[in-house]
C-alpha cells in the first residue's frame, strides 16, 4: 500500500508543479490556493508512505514522478520541446525509478 500512497504523492507533486507555474509567482488566487493544497498533501503522502519505505527510495521515487511527469506533461500539452536527449534523459529517469521499486524489499 506504501507503494499505491507514493505514487499518488508524486502525482500531486506533478499537480502542485504545474499549478505553481499557473499562479504567476503565488500573483492568481485559484492557482495559488491548489498549489498551496496539492503540495501539502503531496508532502503528507509522502509522510505517510515513509513509515514502512526507506526515506533515500521514496525520496528519489517522489521527486521522480514529479520530474517526470512535469516533463511529459509539459511536452504534451504546453507545448514544450520534445528533442532526442530530453526523451532518452525522461527513459533513464523513469528506469532508475522502476530500479528503486524493483530493488526496493
Amino acid at each position: 500500500m506504501a507503494w499505491v500512497i507514493l505514487f499518488f504523492a508524486g502525482i500531486l507533486e506533478v499537480v502542485w508543479a504545474l499549478l505553481l507555474k499557473q499562479s504567476a509567482g503565488l500573483t492568481r488566487l485559484w492557482p495559488s490556493i491548489g498549489f498551496v493544497i496539492s503540495s501539502v498533501a503531496s508532502v503528507y503522502l509522502l509522510s505517510q508512505s515513509l513509515k514502512t519505505l526507506p526515506v533515500g527510495t521514496a525520496y528519489a521515487v517522489w521527486t521522480g514522478i514529479g520530474a517526470a511527469g512535469t516533463a511529459i506533461f509539459g511536452m504534451l500539452f504546453l507545448g514544450e520541446s520534445k528533442d532526442v536527449l530530453k526523451l532518452v534523459s525522461l527513459v533513464l529517469l523513469l528506469s532508475g525509478i522502476v530500479g528503486l521499486r524493483i530493488t526496493s524489499s
